[in-house]
């Protein structure tokens, strides 16, 4: 059954160089409708301001932003994640998991903290090879080799246990394209998934909507072990607060270790979240955004001009019924 699009006819958000005063901005509007939704294929993309420039991306989305005048939900968003199933623990690495290794138990979801004590609000440094960063992991086109990586993506919660979340406007086909969660260092301690399909809005792939920049991706077991069995995952958050505090992870293109930033995120327009984060390069689109209050992922770089025109300032898509409507499409897909 189709579902219906948001309202096109809005103002996009401003530029960077007002973030600081908007940041602190509360504006309001009601989101009605479902979007209409159509999985795509996918595969390495781009050069935006967060992709790799090894990647060949789709046509950009309009780089007017939403203006602070935009309508903004008059009410708080509350927490609503999508699932809140058991979220599976990540195995001991290997490299890669032999056939025959056990397969991990699912127990609780990771803790909302991370196993290391955070840095500084606002700063920027290598994330801890922890329990959470092991969820996420960078985007190859062909062999896990040191240098050949071009987006970020993470795992999210789901029954088929071998789904994933990235930008949109990372990926045009799945020929070739495999992930490496918690990659490191040139290794990749759990092994690497085949990608085999990519579920997209119709706002994106009929208009490349910077407001549905966001992709599930489906993989194929390796080695007969589902990904989510091997290094857990996050659940899908919708409708949490813009003004969540957030670990906000991300690969640069020039690095082979993730970044981890912890800052509030605010509201851009409507359908945007935006934080102050340093240092988030080419490379880092798709990188999860966890709600340190919930644990959940509530969004992934990219968005605004494709996750903005700046290092030090990264934006998502709002994530609320519209990923969730796409999520369950690409759940029913994968079963």
């Amino acid at each position: 059954m189709g579902l219906h699009s948001r309202p096109t006819s809005r103002r996009r958000l401003l530029a960077p160089t007002l973030l600081t005063a908007l940041s602190v901005a509360t504006v309001a509007a009601v989101v009605t409708g479902m979007h209409s939704l159509s999985p795509s294929e996918a595969t390495a993309a781009s050069s935006p301001s967060r992709t790799s420039p090894a990647a060949t991306a789709p046509a950009s989305p309009s780089a007017a932003a939403p203006s602070p005048s935009a309508a903004v939900p008059s009410t708080t968003p509350s927490a609503a994640p999508v699932s809140t199933s058991p979220v599976a623990e990540p195995a001991q690495p290997s490299s890669p998991p032999s056939s025959d290794a056990a397969t991990a138990t699912p127990s609780a979801a990771p803790s909302a903290t991370p196993d290391t004590p955070s840095a500084a609000l606002g700063s920027t440094a290598t994330a801890p090879a922890d329990h959470e960063s092991a969820t996420v992991g960078v985007l190859f086109t062909g062999s896990a080799a040191a240098g050949n990586h071009f987006c970020s993506a993470s795992v999210v919660h789901s029954p088929t246990g071998n789904l994933l979340l990235t930008a949109a406007h990372c990926l045009t086909s799945a020929d070739g394209v495999t992930f490496a969660p918690g990659y490191r260092d040139g290794n990749a301690p759990y092994g690497t998934w085949q990608v085999t399909a990519i579920h997209t809005t119709t706002g994106w792939s009929q208009k490349a909507d910077q407001d549905e920049d966001f992709a599930i991706l489906e993989t194929a077991p390796s080695n007969g072990r589902k990904i989510e069995d091997v290094v857990g995952a996050n659940r899908l958050g919708t409708n949490e607060p813009f003004g969540a505090t957030v670990r906000l992870y991300g690969y640069p293109a020039d690095s082979e270790s993730p970044s981890l930033c912890t800052n509030a995120s605010n509201q851009q327009g409507s359908y945007q979240r935006v934080i102050s984060c340093p240092a988030y390069p080419a490379g880092t689109s798709g990188g999860p955004w966890i709600n340190t209050a919930t644990g959940d992922v509530v969004g992934a770089i990219g968005g605004y001009q494709q996750g903005g025109d700046s290092d030090n300032v990264s934006y998502s898509a709002y994530f609320d019924h519209t990923i969730a409507a796409l999520y369950s499409q690409a759940e029913a897909a994968a079963s």
